[in-house]
């Protein structure tokens, strides 16, 4: 099981390398790997045993981030719709990209990053990518293209930067200047 002590943080050169591909077939090791990781953003979503087990919320983790410099990634989120997804990923690709870019009001977080931290990620709206995905039912990974959307899409980008030695931080910029180069909120934050 893991829990944030395995979280490597900012300042480790692990989070700062090109990972590698898995190999296929998916090893043992590879595919517990991923669903230890699946459990642990599961586990940071269910309020008891975050607390009881001190996890931070997570809506996704990748394989860097516990000091495995391979391509794959566990997120488990719900849309602006409501729509589930728990996608189990091994060598993702983004394969196509919309112009439009969004970010989420209020900035990003990472389990990796421990300090606050100013400033939006600008991320494409829409994306299409290629991976092999956990099919749970029939218990194998498979080939799927994948279309996502807003904050679905936004997650997956997070997760798949990490692969690539890329934290949110370095991402960063202020509102306004999101704002003037047309990079519009997710949302609309409410005024209280």
């Amino acid at each position: 099981m893991l829990l944030m002590k395995d979280i490597i943080r900012e300042g480790n050169e692990i989070l700062r390398r090109d990972s590698e591909n898995c190999n296929f077939p998916v090893t043992e090791e590879d595919a517990k790997t991923l669903f230890d990781m699946l459990g642990f953003v599961f586990n940071s979503q269910d309020e008891n045993k975050a607390k009881e087990l001190g996890l931070r919320g997570a809506v996704g983790i990748a394989a860097p981030q516990i000091g495995i410099n391979k391509k794959m990634f566990a997120i488990v989120c719900n849309d602006l719709d409501g729509e589930q997804y728990v996608l189990a990923c091994v060598n993702p690709e983004i394969i196509k990209t919309s112009k439009k870019m969004v970010y989420l009001p209020g900035g990003e977080g990472c389990l990796s990053v421990d300090r606050d931290t100013t400033g939006v990620v600008p991320r494409y709206a829409d994306i299409t990518v290629s991976t092999y995905l956990y099919n749970f039912k029939k218990r194998a990974f498979e080939r799927r293209k994948l279309n996502l959307s807003n904050y679905v899409s936004i997650v997956f980008q997070h997760e798949y930067d990490h692969l690539f030695g890329t934290l949110f931080v370095d991402k960063c910029i202020s509102e306004d200047e999101a704002k003037s180069k047309n990079i519009m909120p997710l949302w609309e934050e409410s005024e209280e």
